[in-house]
């Protein structure tokens, strides 16, 4: 019996890894925390797979490397700011306008969405690196 939950415990995080690695993956050319989904992913695929635990260490490097350069001048702050406003209003838009290609609530809600955690992302990105410089 305990073979079998452990089984179906793997089976779970592998199938909810490899979710994460292919939306990761897609989102590192669509708007969106991509490279942090990836880690995301790799963390839980390797729970499920231990051979994969020597991917993690390289994928979370990068993620926080990329976190850190997010927030690295004034420009790229306010470059991200303003790509998470166009996210908001891009959601609000497809969510109001009938005339819009796939409108609706559904593609304006992901829009919204992936702007909220833009912005939250950054917030984390900045107090890392703030924290990071006070030590």
């Amino acid at each position: 019996m305990a073979r079998s939950v452990e089984t179906i415990r793997r089976a779970a995080l592998g199938t909810l890894g490899a979710v994460l690695v292919a939306v990761g993956v897609a989102l590192l050319v669509l708007p969106g925390p991509g490279l942090l989904l990836v880690f995301a992913g790799m963390v839980l695929l390797s729970r499920a797979v231990p051979a994969l635990d020597r991917f993690v260490g390289p994928v979370r490097r990068q993620a926080m490397r990329a976190a850190e350069e997010s927030v690295s001048s004034p420009w790229r702050i306010a470059g991200s700011v303003t790509a998470g406003l166009l996210l908001l209003g891009a959601g609000v838009a497809w969510g109001l306008l009938p005339q819009v290609p796939y409108s609706g609530w559904t593609t304006g809600a992901s829009l919204i969405v992936s702007g909220f955690i833009l912005f939250a992302l950054l917030a984390w990105s900045h107090r890392r690196v703030r924290a990071g410089r006070r030590d």
